[in-house]
């Protein structure tokens, strides 16, 4: 490999980057032990705090139980990484996938009422309440409240999802096509549990809607098309009047994103993989486009990377544009290339609440309709299904139908979480 040369400051020495240990296998070494060891403390933080909120703190519990709960918090943490590489490395058992994903997501609940219930415990402290008794009240507190949010976010999580209307102005719309219905799905994350009857359920109650357009906003599936190939297959049986479009989102990316992108188009779909359809409706038209997901370009995939001038190569610049994008984060491109809508998915609203808060560090959006510079409107789906842990908590899934309505001005959505009106950028 060649050398690229540096002069010390003062010295005539001439040394390599590697000597100072700069080299690209040196500095991919350091960011994967930085990067491992920064995992390892989280995980040891995750289980720590809830096994020492429920079974150690002063909380007295006698000694089999104490014994009991630490074994059990111990050997789930143990467990826990090589679960995970097995589920979701390259050997996608789904059965240790089941098992990773219910664990991490119960000991993220557990964890978030731990540290509130730790605060709760340092209030009494200061207030002179509870006595001996504090710290035991603290962990069944935690524990029931814990289980409650677990059950109901299982449930949540499962069901097929409420539909979420609203109307969207699009000052550009034409006349013809106002009341245009378009029906939006997006993470549905077909995975590891078999929701092949879910599925079903879903496309149903998608057909209930009458939709002129339905929208998947991408992340299909974890897995590849013939392992998700049955809970995939009821996409097929959604009518719409005029079209049915599909992006990639960045889970198709860990998989099989060409494979996605010729099932769904055996499904009847429309990939939009950096292209646009055109519809009419009572005499006047309406651009939809579609990029691929902005992790795609990374993946190495030829052929696939976010181009929105390739997606609207041919358009008429005149008519107005739906843009479906995975992530809301695009939606600076959008705007600065004068979209009318764009429409995503990817946040899951946050899925488990608070994880809400650490999404809106990586999106300007975490739901709901919000509007960028002087043209385009965002709508980011809470999504459909779920990724991973199998439960929703405070974050409720969705189908979402949007009737457009031309002109006006509109505004962000009333309780929206992100952008306020009128604003660019971060």
């Amino acid at each position: 490999m060649a050398e690229s040369e540096s002069i010390a400051a003062g010295s005539d020495e001439v040394r390599s980057p590697s000597d100072e240990g700069g080299s690209p296998r040196a500095s991919r070494s350091l960011r994967r032990r930085i990067g491992g060891a920064v995992v390892l403390l989280v995980l040891v933080l995750l289980f720590f705090l809830p096994w020492w909120t429920l079974f150690a703190g002063g909380t007295g519990w006698p000694l089999p139980v104490f014994v009991a709960g630490t074994v059990v918090f111990a050997c789930s943490m143990a467990a826990f990484p090589f679960l995970m590489a097995a589920g979701h490395g390259r050997r996608r058992n789904d059965r240790a996938a089941r098992v990773a994903d219910a664990s991490l997501g119960a000991v993220w609940v557990l964890f978030t009422w731990s540290v509130l219930g730790g605060l709760v415990h340092l209030a009494l402290i200061g207030l002179g309440i509870g006595g001996a008794e504090r710290a035991r009240g603290i962990a069944v507190a935690v524990a029931v409240v814990s289980a409650g949010l677990l059950a109901w976010g299982h449930y949540e999580a499962m069901r097929v999802p409420r539909v979420k209307r609203l109307d969207v102005h699009v000052p550009r719309l034409g006349g013809g096509l106002d009341g245009t219905r378009v029906v939006v799905l997006a993470d549905t994350h077909f995975g590891p549990i078999d929701r092949a009857g879910w599925s079903r359920r879903v496309a149903e109650a998608v057909n209930a809607l009458d939709a002129d357009v339905v929208v998947h906003a991408g992340d299909i599936a974890d897995g590849t098309p013939a392992q998700r190939h049955e809970q995939s297959a009821p996409l097929g049986t959604i009518r719409s009047r005029l079209a049915r479009v599909y992006v990639t989102g960045n889970h198709e990316y860990f998989g099989e994103a060409q494979g996605w992108l010729d099932r769904m188009a055996e499904l009847g779909w429309e990939p939009l993989h950096n292209r646009h359809v055109v519809v009419e409706r009572g005499g006047d038209h309406l651009v939809l486009a579609g990029v691929d997901d902005v992790t795609a370009e990374s993946s190495g995939l030829a052929g696939h990377r976010a181009n929105l001038s390739g997606a609207l190569a041919g358009a008429d610049p005149g008519r107005p544009v739906l843009l479906v994008a995975h992530q809301p984060k695009y939606v600076d491109q959008a705007a600065a290339a004068g979209i009318d809508l764009q429409v995503s998915g990817h946040t899951h609203g946050g899925q488990i609440w608070p994880f809400n808060f650490l999404v809106r560090v990586d999106q300007p959006v975490v739901h709901g309709l919000s509007r960028h510079g002087e043209r385009t409107r965002l709508y980011t789906s809470r999504g459909t299904g779920f990724w991973g842990p199998p439960f929703r908590v405070f974050a409720p899934s969705e189908i979402t139908l949007l009737t457009l309505r031309p002109g006006g001005a509109a505004e962000s959505e009333p309780g929206a979480s992100g952008r306020s009106p009128g604003r660019s950028g971060l």
